[in-house]
């Protein structure tokens, strides 16, 4: 089972033909209301690739609220630990333009109220993954990463956004995902030059560190190697979902049993398949689009 430990929001989309310069308006086509949080969009991607799952977070007591759980009851995610704070339900703006490229900002509302207590000690066994991001505060994140450890489940972290990270959450991790940049930042934070070092001080033992690469697919280190997997080409229409839909595939297929090469094939799948439809939460792929997709991979 899969346990995800973080942000719920609400996404407003706004497609423009480009991005506007600081101080530049650039009228817009169109704009949708969806369902969003990096916490919540990873956990979808993961029930629709199979997974059991259940959600753990914080929305708000307002209008907006039941728009950022909805898509996941529907789907099947359990979000009885969902909790309601006395703050607005977080949002995201996200600008998107012609080539699928994005900017996005994020006003955490109620996810700053998510904690650990939240997770009980009965979820976290030997056969649970947990995952989890940096969109609710990092002292749970903390807090919530060591006693899963001690418990003997998998714990997965998503550094994003970026930031630094403490060695004591770094100790109690068994999957690390980043993009380039986020590699960067971890590495910095933990004295090390850069991510080709961050690989090679984390990547051996039983400890997977990833770094996606964009339309370029994603390299990984696992007990001492290096592997590499490149994305398929696809008609790029918007890739606001693309990280969160790889992580979650990729936590769905390491829960499931799946080797590291075979996972990361259905990661890097995912993620391609997630560019090519509008919406973070609406482009998520199915487990039988992924698994397709990923037995044509090398």
């Amino acid at each position: 089972m899969i346990v995800v430990f973080g942000s719920l929001n609400v996404d407003i989309v706004v497609r423009m033909a480009r991005l506007p310069a600081p101080g530049e308006t650039v009228p817009a086509r169109d704009w949708r209301m969806l369902g969003g949080g990096k916490g919540a969009n990873q956990a979808l991607a993961a029930r629709r690739a199979g997974a059991d799952v259940a959600m753990i977070g914080h929305v708000g007591s307002d209008a907006l609220a039941q728009s950022a759980i909805s898509p996941l009851s529907d789907a099947g995610v359990d979000v009885r630990n969902v909790g309601i704070a006395p703050h607005p339900t977080g949002i995201a703006l996200i600008e998107v333009d012609a080539a699928g490229e994005n900017t996005i900002g994020v006003v955490p509302g109620a996810n700053a109220a998510t904690n650990a207590a939240q997770v009980d000690d009965g979820m976290l066994t030997n056969r649970t993954t947990l995952v989890m991001q940096l969109e609710v505060p990092l002292a749970e994140v903390i807090t919530l990463a060591a006693r899963a450890r001690q418990r003997g489940a998998r714990v997965l972290l998503n550094a994003a956004p970026a930031a630094s990270l403490p060695r004591e959450l770094v100790d109690a991790l068994d999957v690390l995902v980043v993009n380039q940049n986020e590699a960067r930042q971890v590495a910095a934070g933990l004295g090390l030059d850069g991510e080709p070092a961050l690989c090679e001080a984390l990547g051996g033992g039983v400890r997977l560190v990833v770094v996606t690469l964009g339309s370029e697919g994603a390299r990984y280190a696992h007990r001492g190697k290096t592997g590499r997997v490149t994305s398929p080409r696809v008609d790029v229409v918007d890739s606001v979902g693309a990280g969160d839909a790889f992580t979650g595939a990729l936590a769905a297929a390491l829960d499931r049993g799946a080797d590291v090469p075979r996972a990361m094939r259905e990661a890097v799948a995912a993620g391609a398949l997630a560019c090519t439809a509008t919406g973070a939460q609406a482009a998520l792929p199915r487990r039988d689009a992924i698994a397709a997709l990923a037995d044509t991979l090398p």
